[in-house]
């Protein structure tokens, strides 16, 4: 058994080497949004500044857009960023976001002509609950089994794709996701990626900012120094499927874009993940460590995600990123040049197929997500142990989440209700019916996905059916306003004749 599991890793190593190769280098890029801000407004103030990215990894968008975005920028490496695709979860597959979003992300992938497909190692629909910003996964041996299990899918469906359009298949890439105030499971990040790498041959993200995060919320920064920590989490974890490097900003919850993001040497900042914020320079100090590193040997990429942050902005992190940066990214990727496609040995994915998880354990761990989402939306911390407690940190910072941001993402994040309905607010007002009670009533009970993640539409859906319930007088009003809202939105989303004047 332990040489099978030995064989196994070393076919998954040898695969995605043998993928890793076909890349071409990338250097230095931007991880961008096609609307915010416009994507083609940002290319011109990068060009007028004299600086010329290597690549944009170009957000999920319409596929009709990302064909558009294809045209105008013709000579220009666009990775793709997916969203949508619930790859830690045990229904994946059968899932609406493993069809309906794994065909779409297929077609995107085919439009920009992406060398990879980056996907965040999180989710935000689990057990039947939905959330409107990234959770990350159980870190538990078995919930690494099934993220890989569904990434052997994933990869398949790309290649099957690649295969009928005659053009290199993109590859999967994984990225560790970011903490906003806490983690759960009994596995350390670490070994988390280590066994989901040993089980398949994806590629890795590291998000510089979302590193600091574990350091902030797993309550490391109390018992090391950023730099020893660094050290100690990147020797554990598997540098040699980096692929690309992330770096965006940090700032406190709810802080404006420009805000200034400082630390004292006394305690931490309550950071999370920001991209419209400015990156602190602590961030910069570490990916220069990450650069270093030894085993950092298959880098195609190193971008700043700047999706919602002013273009001036933009082009002056940019130009400082280049500045300190480039000479070393460019020595690392000259050691490694791509080389031609070779024939992908299927052989080990076939070998891996052949130990998928069985049904008690796909059945536990779906169990083990719904008590997830009751834990960090309603229950007391005390009530998860063992492979599903807290990942470190304290309970005050799970409180934090459940207590501020999540009310705030529900009620104001993706739309903000009083601005989406203003009429039926004010009459939920005058009933003396708080919005807050949205809250309880969005985590009640878990509903089938039905269709592919809209967190803009499922607010709608669920406000709708809120009110219907606490206000049945309102009801009328809440219709009409929610109609409205799609109309609107579908008018903004229109996929073909008004592209070339929204981008």
């Amino acid at each position: 058994m332990v040489a099978s599991k030995y064989a196994k890793r070393d076919l998954m190593q040898s695969e995605f080497t043998q993928r890793a190769k076909c890349l071409p280098a990338h250097g230095l890029g931007l991880s961008v949004d096609v609307y915010s801000p416009d994507l083609l407004s940002l290319v011109q103030a990068l060009r007028d500044a004299g600086l010329n990215p290597g690549y944009l990894e170009v957000f999920k968008a319409t596929t009709s857009a990302l064909h558009w975005v294809r045209r105008q920028l013709p000579d220009t490496k666009l990775p793709y960023h997916g969203e949508g695709l619930w790859s830690t979860q045990p229904d994946f597959p059968h899932s609406n976001s493993g069809r309906q979003g794994v065909a779409e992300a297929c077609a995107q992938v085919g439009a920009l002509r992406s060398a990879w497909l980056n996907h965040e190692c999180a989710t935000k629909q689990m057990a039947g609950y939905a959330f409107g910003t990234y959770l990350p996964p159980l870190y538990t041996e078995l919930s690494a089994r099934m993220t890989a299990e569904n990434l052997l899918y994933l990869q398949g469906r790309v290649d099957e794709q690649a295969r009928h359009e005659g053009i290199d298949p993109a590859l999967v890439l994984l990225e560790m996701p970011p903490l906003t105030y806490f983690g759960c499971g009994g596995f350390g990040i670490p070994a988390f990626f280590r066994a989901v790498t040993a089980r398949t041959a994806c590629g890795l993200v590291l998000d510089i900012g979302h590193l600091w995060t574990v350091y902030r919320y797993t309550g490391a920064w109390q018992r090391q120094q950023l730099e020893n920590f660094a050290a100690d989490f990147l020797d554990a974890f598997p540098m040699e499927r980096v692929i690309e490097i992330h770096v965006a900003g940090l700032a406190e919850f709810a802080s404006p874009p420009d805000c200034r993001v400082e630390a004292d040497g006394s305690s931490l900042p309550y950071w999370i993940d920001a991209h419209g914020a400015p990156i602190p320079e602590v961030l910069f100090d570490l990916l220069a460590q990450v650069l270093a590193h030894p085993r950092l040997t298959s880098l195609k990429g190193v971008a700043l995600e700047v999706d919602t942050k002013p273009i001036a902005m933009i082009v002056e992190e940019f130009r400082q990123f280049r500045m300190r940066f480039e000479t070393r990214v460019n020595e690392l990727q000259q050691s490694c040049p791509a080389a031609p496609a070779p024939a992908i040995d299927r052989s080990a994915e076939s070998a891996e197929i052949g130990q998928v998880l069985t049904s008690d354990e796909r059945n536990a761990l779906q169990r083990q997500y719904g008590t997830y989402v009751q834990f960090v939306t309603t229950q007391d911390p005390q009530s998860m142990s063992g492979d599903l407690s807290l990942l470190g940190g304290s309970p005050e910072n799970l409180d934090r989440y459940r207590e501020s941001y999540l009310p705030h993402e529900l009620l104001h994040w993706g739309g903000d209700l009083q601005d989406m309905f203003p009429k039926t607010c004010r009459a939920l007002g005058e009933a003396h019916l708080p919005l807050e009670r949205f809250v309880p009533f969005w985590f009640s009970r878990p509903r089938r996905e039905q269709e592919d993640y809209d967190f803009f539409l499922l607010k709608i859906d669920r406000f709708v059916e809120f009110v219907g319930q606490a206000c049945p007088s309102a009801s009328a009003l809440v219709v009409s306003e929610a109609e409205e809202l799609r109309a609107a939105y579908r008018a903004a989303n229109e996929p073909v004749g008004s592209v070339e004047e929204r981008v």
